[in-house]
Formats: C-alpha cells, sequence, structure tokens
C-alpha cells in the first residue's frame, strides 16, 4: 500500500509498534498492518493512517428531511457522502452494504480516484446546493476527510450536516463542533446491553455527545429506529424520552420503522407500535415525528 496516497489520521498515540486511535470510544490498539474495529484507519509502520480520505462510496442529491432534518431549512436538497466503514457492528444495520464493507471493498479504494473537499464544494456550487452532509456510514470514521470538507464549506457559505451514531470521544467531538451546522444522532436503544450485545457500542458514549451537543446550541435531530421485540421496551422508551426532555424539550425526535436487514431477524416494524411510542414521546417532547411508514 503506497501511504504517499493515504492521509495521516489524527488523535492516536504511537509507541512505534503499536497505536492506540482516541478517535471514539472503543480506543483500539493497532498492531503495524492492521486496522481498528471500523477496518478504515491502519497502522503503517507506528502511525496511524486514514484508508477512506477522499474516498466515498456514495454520493447523492438527497432532500434534507431524509437525513433526517424536519426543523432545519425544510424543502431544501442537500449534497450526502458516505463512506466504507463504522465504529459499531447493529446487526439490524440498515446500510451493512457500506458500513460493513469487508477488507477487499476497502483495500480497493487505492484505485478510486479521489474526490477531494475541493471536489465536493465544486460539486455543490455546479448543482446551487447550499448544504453538505456526511452521512449513510458512520462520519466518525472518515473523520478527517469530514472535518476537511466542513471547514471548506464554512468559507464557501454551505452548511453542513452530521448524521452519526454519537460514538466518537468529547476532545475531536470539540473540535470539529463549529465547523458543523446541523447534527442527526441515533440513540439506539436506552439499555446498555442492548448497545453491548446487538450494536458493539456504548450507550453512555451517545448519550454525551447529545449533551455535548446541545450544550454547544447547535442544532439536533434524534433518530430512534424502532425494532419489534428488541428495543420496545415501554419503559426503556419512557426513560429515553425523559433523558431527551432534561437535554431540551425541544430536541425533535424521529421514530423510524425497521425492516428486516443485515443479520438480526426481525419482522417490520407495526405502524401501530409506532404510533403507540409517538404517543408516548408527546407527553414528554413538543416535536415528534413517525419515519419509513
Amino acid at each position: 500500500m503506497n501511504i504517499n496516497h493515504l492521509h495521516k489520521a489524527s488523535f492516536f498515540l504511537s509507541d512505534k509498534e503499536k497505536v492506540k486511535c482516541l478517535l471514539c470510544p472503543k480506543e483500539c490498539i493497532i498492531v503495524d498492518g492492521k486496522t481498528g474495529f471500523c477496518g478504515v484507519r491502519k497502522n503503517i509502520d507506528g502511525t496511524l493512517y486514514s484508508l477512506v480520505y477522499g474516498k466515498p462510496v456514495a454520493v447523492h442529491i438527497d432532500p434534507i428531511e431524509k437525513k433526517p432534518l424536519y426543523h432545519f431549512y425544510p424543502g431544501s436538497e442537500i449534497l450526502s457522502i458516505g463512506t466504507f466503514g463504522c465504529n459499531l457492528s447493529c446487526q439490524f444495520c440498515q446500510n451493512h452494504d457500506i458500513s460493513q464493507a469487508d477488507k477487499h471493498k476497502i483495500e480497493s479504494l487505492e484505485k478510486q480516484k479521489e474526490l477531494t473537499p475541493e471536489d465536493l464544494i465544486s460539486i455543490c456550487k455546479k448543482n446551487n446546493l447550499e448544504f453538505l452532509a456526511f452521512t449513510y456510514n458512520e462520519p466518525v470514521i472518515f473523520y478527517e476527510y469530514m472535518l476537511e470538507t466542513a471547514i471548506l464549506c464554512k468559507k464557501n457559505n454551505i452548511k453542513t450536516v452530521m448524521v452519526s451514531n454519537g460514538q466518537i470521544n468529547p476532545k475531536p467531538l470539540l473540535n470539529i463542533i463549529e465547523f458543523i451546522d446541523a447534527f442527526n444522532i441515533d440513540l439506539k436503544s436506552f439499555n446498555d446491553n442492548f448497545y453491548k450485545e446487538i450494536c458493539n457500542g456504548k450507550l453512555e458514549a451517545t448519550k454525551e455527545t447529545i449533551r455535548i451537543i446541545a450544550e454547544h446550541k447547535k442544532h439536533i435531530e434524534i433518530t430512534f429506529l424502532l425494532i419489534k421485540d428488541f428495543n420496545d421496551n415501554e419503559q426503556e422508551f419512557n426513560e429515553l424520552c425523559k433523558f431527551i426532555k432534561s437535554v431540551n424539550p425541544e430536541i425533535v425526535l424521529h421514530i423510524s420503522r425497521a425492516f428486516p436487514r443485515y443479520k438480526l431477524e426481525i419482522k417490520t416494524t407495526p405502524v401501530d407500535l409506532l404510533n403507540k411510542f409517538k404517543d408516548t414521546a408527546l407527553k414528554y417532547l413538543k416535536n415528534v415525528y413517525t419515519g419509513n411508514v
């Protein structure tokens, strides 16, 4: 692999033989020649590199409501990009074809032409777009690409959106937050065991991300993917809504319908269950919507 074509990662420590990635709560310790959990941050001779900088595999123009964002410039179109890789492994992932891509697909990116931050700005201008979203997979794992693009967007009066699972350490979040205009954060459950066993993540990390975003007065909407028989415990959902209310009762909550995807054997979420959970959420929050219906 030619490191001259790779972008050095940020937020890591090195002792020459191993590196410790400090970008997300997993804090992977990575030996030479290997990648972390996300599959796209690789230790090469004691330096951590991003394998996906400038290598998006999904580039589309979407309605902003698809992110979903309902209270942030509704009716707008937004350039949306995503790469391979994720720092979770949700068994129900709705975008598993790119988020859980194997190493052969990731390694094939070396031959793909780079799409630079400047190129993304050009696409926006060519299509008269004033918004750009980091989405589809988990943008935290292409942090450097996202940050440099977001900085350039600010200089060109293009607003940015980060659609994330919230699994990011506070320091890198605080480093990028001034360059992101709006967030949609997936809050997958209010049960730490669900996060650990089904997603390979940490509930508290996402909660802390939500708190930090709100404290910085950034626009934030939250998505809860309702999965029958897995995260539909009513008591836990009440606690989830109470948590959001404690942060800010104005936060928009999207309760989305799940469809059978990837490894988890589930049934499509019944619409009446979505509506029931919406009614519950409205006891605590002012802005609640159902989605994927």
